[in-house]
């Protein structure tokens, strides 16, 4: 059985924060990838050396399965992880996918060979490059103050905010665009209902148009977000309307109830509320692995590890698959899931000194080649493992970069897990946009009005 060597590679934030290294973006294409990462791979070769962006087969076009136009679609893997292994390869694990394995029965990861598919766009590596001395963090210790965009600020990281917010902006084009998506709650334990709430869903990221922009001249938005149900029927026609900004805190949020037939503006439906109709098993800040602002907690760089990570994992993207293949009833089927070792960024959050939130600590793994968030963990008030997200990188042939869209959340404490942001089983895809199209890729459809005027056609 192929087994990969359990080298870890550690970094000392010491030696992240020195300014020397920060300010010399002569690495940038040459000993380190145009976002930063290392071009070199790791000692042994499991993690090969970055070869430049890796196109789709020609073919593809939006409507077809993209996993069927990708350079590796013929890989096999290399072996698989399950509770009879654990131990062999637990130094490759986080500790909350260790924890998923021990403790959900049955479950598999199956470990395909390494292929660093991910790179950006020219004027995305420019922009980066820019960023250089430039970017910077608001006074109050948490904004985006100031960036080339689209661009990562900080592609040499020197605090776990940085390396936030090189998350938070990758490049994504102007937004994503789900026509059919679904979220869905796995029953409780002893049950057989699942939730599932069908949705279309909208992300306008303004400051992601090609070119190069300051970000200070831009709408201080991180991104908007629209969503209308369309089940089950104690959701249908609910609709909701957010803006995420940039240098504040929290969100507005307005939210459509069809039985009232009014908009009501919800200025609490933030961080870690619950969402509206999901048993208290998703917050607001959990879609995407991380969603919204970032002022709750302090950021802490911790290094770089080699892990196990989901990777061009194209499976939950399998919009033409039955759903019932895809969402079993404790684990997303490993057929839909795909595991390849990359070295990572791990960044710990601790919520902050008189402030509140459901998991006081978090780690966060990203992913050094597109700052995807690739693994989180929240811990509870007793500094319990509660909840584990994996999300699903893939390369996406639109923007020329990789994001993580779909994501799955294991809740420990409860045993059961949601699936969302995918187009697993809903016979529509994922578009992502690179020029804005239609209505919703204006400011003005996430003002509380249009909410009502769309709403109640």
């Amino acid at each position: 059985m192929h087994r990969l060597a359990p080298t870890i590679v550690a970094l000392a934030v010491a030696a992240l924060a020195s300014s020397a290294f920060a300010a010399d973006a002569a690495r940038l294409g040459a000993d380190l990838t145009p976002s930063g990462a290392e071009k070199a791979g790791n000692a042994d070769g499991s993690i090969p050396a970055w070869g430049g962006n890796e196109p789709q087969q020609s073919g593809w076009s939006f409507g077809k399965f993209r996993g069927a136009h990708w350079k590796h679609q013929g890989d096999k893997p290399l072996f698989s992880i399950d509770a009879g292994n654990l131990a062999q390869h637990a130094a490759r694990l986080a500790p909350g996918q260790r924890a998923i394995v021990e403790q959900v029965k049955g479950y598999r990861m199956d470990v395909y060979p390494s292929r660093r598919s991910c790179g950006v766009p020219d004027f995305v590596a420019d922009n980066t490059k820019k960023n250089v001395g430039l970017a910077k963090i608001g006074a109050d210790g948490w904004s985006l103050a100031e960036a080339w965009v689209p661009g990562y600020p900080f592609p040499m990281p020197a605090s776990g905010t940085e390396a936030m917010w090189n998350a938070k902006m990758r490049y994504r084009g102007v937004g994503i665009d789900y026509k059919n998506t679904v979220t869905s709650v796995a029953p409780r334990k002893g049950g057989s209902t699942w939730i599932r709430a069908g949705q279309e869903f909208t992300a306008f990221m303004p400051w992601g148009a090609k070119g190069s922009t300051k970000l200070s001249t831009l709408p201080q938005v991180e991104y908007y977000a629209y969503f209308a149900y369309n089940s089950p029927t104690a959701l249908a026609g609910q609709a909701l309307a957010i803006a995420f900004y940039l240098n504040q805190p929290g969100s507005e949020t307005f939210y459509y109830f069809p039985g009232q037939r009014r908009v009501r503006r919800m200025p609490s439906y933030s961080y870690d509320s619950p969402q509206i109709g999901m048993e208290n098993q998703y917050t607001l800040d959990e879609p995407f692995v991380f969603n919204g602002t970032i002022d709750r907690f302090d950021w802490k760089l911790v290094g770089k590890k080699e892990l196990i990570v989901p990777y061009n994992a194209f499976g939950a993207y399998a919009f033409d698959r039955k759903w019932e293949d895809i969402a079993k009833a404790d684990f997303i089927d490993p057929s839909a899931r795909r595991y390849e070792l990359h070295r990572v960024w791990v960044v710990e959050a601790t919520v902050k000194a008189g402030m509140r939130h459901t998991a006081p600590k978090r780690t966060f793994y990203l992913d050094e080649d597109s700052w995807g968030l690739l693994l989180a963990e929240d811990y509870d008030a007793q500094g319990k493992l509660a909840k584990v997200r994996e999300g699903f990188l893939i390369p996406v042939f639109e923007t020329g970069s990789c994001d993580v869209s779909a994501f799955v959340q294991h809740n420990l404490t409860e045993g059961r897990y949601l699936f969302d942001m995918h187009a697993a089983g809903t016979g529509a895809d994922v578009r992502w946009m690179t020029q804005p199209e239609g209505a919703r890729f204006s400011p003005e459809y996430y003002t509380a009005d249009n909410l009502r005027s769309v709403s109640e056609r």
